[in-house]
């Protein structure tokens, strides 16, 4: 692996540097929001189809498992882990960069990518039988 552009040199970090980090730490932090309001709909879905169902007839007709709940609370759980383990990424790199010894790290990303292609096999899984 090549050394980063500004170990070549032996440059300082300089403001873009710490600049960077923190757009990259808020673009983590957006996407943890996504995440949690997306489990929050998923969530409050169920119950309002559950609540539309005792309104229309008393017999609540729900297709499917009813994991919605379950996959919904895990989708917010997954979006403040993630907002939690990206500010340990922030804190992480910006001492790196103090120190003007950077190594990159991919584990983050990994994990997460991971956690959401494992929530997406999981929705695909509830949602197969509704076709």
């Amino acid at each position: 692996m090549e050394a980063p552009e500004n170990l070549k040199n032996n440059k300082p970090a300089g403001p873009a540097d710490y600049l960077a980090n923190e757009r990259t730490f808020l673009a983590w932090i957006r996407t943890s929001i996504a995440l949690m309001g997306f489990g929050f709909v998923i969530v409050k879905f169920a119950v309002f189809i559950r609540q539309v169902g005792y309104a229309i007839g008393g017999k609540v007709m729900i297709t499917g498992q009813g994991y919605s709940g379950e996959i919904g609370v895990f989708m917010v759980a997954l979006g403040a882990v993630m907002a939690s383990l990206s500010y340990l990424r922030y804190r992480h790199i910006e001492k790196q960069l103090i120190k003007n010894k950077f190594f990159p790290s991919k584990w983050l990303s990994a994990l997460v990518t991971l956690c959401i292609v494992f929530g997406s096999i999981l929705l695909v899984l509830y949602l197969l039988p509704n076709i």
